[in-house]
C-alpha cells in the first residue's frame, strides 16, 4: 500500500506524520487490496477563523475511489473522524464480500438432519419410482399432445422451443388436456 501526505498550507511535522500513518494502519485489518492512500491537509482562514480541512482518497482495487473530506478546528480530531468514516465503508464492502461467499449444504444441513430425511424417503420407496425424462430437446405443443395421446401416462412433462419447462396433461372430461 502506497501512502503519501501532502500538506497545504501547513506546516507538515514529523509527530503530525506519524499520526497519519498510524491512523492508515488501520485500514489493513480489513484485508481489501487497497493500492494507495493519498492524504492531504490544508489550512483555510474563512472570517477570520482558521479551519483545518483533511481528506483521505483510497485507491482499492475492485472498488471505485473512496475520498472523505473533513473539516475541523483541530487537526487530531478531523483525522481521528475521517478515520471514522473511511473504516465504516471499508468494514461495510468487507462485510459485502465476505457475506456473499457461498455456503455448503453440509454446512447449513447437520448429519442428524440429513439422516431423518434419508429414512423418510425410503418409507415411500414402494410408492415413488424416480423416471428419467426421455428426451431433453424441445417439443412443440403439437408433438407433446401427439406423444400424450398416443401414450397411457396422464401428463408428459417438456421443455418447449423457449426453453420453458411446461407440464401437458389429461383432464377428467374426455378428450380435454391443460397445460402448464
Amino acid at each position: 500500500m502506497n501512502t503519501s501526505i501532502v500538506g497545504r498550507h501547513i506546516e507538515l511535522t514529523e509527530p503530525i506524520k506519524e499520526y497519519i500513518n498510524s491512523s492508515v494502519d488501520v485500514f489493513k485489518k480489513y484485508n481489501l487490496d487497497i493500492i494507495s492512500v493519498n492524504s492531504i491537509i490544508s489550512q483555510e482562514s474563512k472570517n477570520g477563523k482558521k479551519v483545518i480541512s483533511f481528506e483521505f482518497t483510497l485507491n482499492i482495487a475492485n472498488l471505485d475511489t473512496i475520498v472523505v473530506k473533513q473539516k475541523d478546528k483541530d487537526l487530531y480530531s478531523a483525522v481521528d473522524i475521517a478515520v471514522d468514516r473511511v473504516s465504516k465503508v471499508l468494514r461495510r464492502h468487507h462485510d459485502k464480500i465476505v457475506g456473499h461467499k457461498a455456503t455448503k449444504l453440509t454446512e447449513v444441513v447437520s448429519t442428524e438432519i440429513q439422516d431423518a430425511i434419508a429414512n423418510e424417503l425410503e418409507k415411500f420407496e414402494n410408492e415413488i419410482v424416480p423416471t428419467r425424462l426421455s428426451s431433453y430437446k424441445p417439443l412443440d405443443i403439437e408433438d407433446a399432445l401427439g406423444e400424450l395421446k398416443s401414450e397411457e401416462a396422464s401428463f408428459k412433462v417438456f421443455y418447449d422451443n423457449d426453453d420453458n419447462m411446461r407440464v401437458l396433461y389429461k383432464m377428467n372430461e374426455a378428450g380435454k388436456f391443460g397445460l402448464y
